[in-house]
């Protein structure tokens, strides 16, 4: 799908409100209502706009620490990925989970409520999570950087 200038402007004011009306989207980007509703319905009808979802603030629903963990399987093979990954999108407190290079298979993120939580995160789930054969785990101090959104090339 090619994505032109409008679209990377409605896209734009999308991620940083997706709740906007589309008065008030086609208002910011220049549009009529109804050319702005057949772009963002184009958008969405081409993959480009996957899903609306809402960012919480982690301390006030009581999810205090957060991890980085770096998983390494015992085997590589296509069934060893495949059911550790099917596995590990169960687990609620994992928010991201990435296929990497390097010494680790995966790279984590996870939240919990305590280190207590976490701990029992450990060694209740991600350690027994299939063909596991080592968890490296560092504990983020602060987020530097948190963006939920895509850059989008100027035009």
């Amino acid at each position: 799908m090619l994505i032109d200038r409008q679209d990377r402007r409605i896209l734009r004011e999308l991620q940083r409100d997706a709740r906007l009306s589309n008065t008030a989207l086609s208002a910011r980007v220049g549009l009529s209502e109804s050319a702005c509703l057949r772009r963002v319905r184009l958008l969405e009808r081409g993959g480009v706009i996957e899903r609306y979802t809402a960012v919480l603030s982690a301390s006030k629903i009581g999810v205090t620490v957060s991890f980085i963990i770096r998983i390494t399987l015992k085997g590589q093979t296509d069934r060893d990925l495949g059911a550790f990954e099917q596995a590990v999108a169960s687990v609620a407190e994992v928010t991201e989970c990435d296929l990497t290079t390097g010494e680790s298979d995966y790279v984590l993120r996870v939240v919990a409520r305590s280190a207590e939580d976490f701990e029992r995160l450990h060694s209740k789930v991600l350690t027994k999570l299939p063909g596991v054969a080592r968890v490296d785990s560092s504990f983020v101090l602060r987020s530097v950087v948190k963006n939920a959104g895509l850059p989008l090339e100027s035009g």
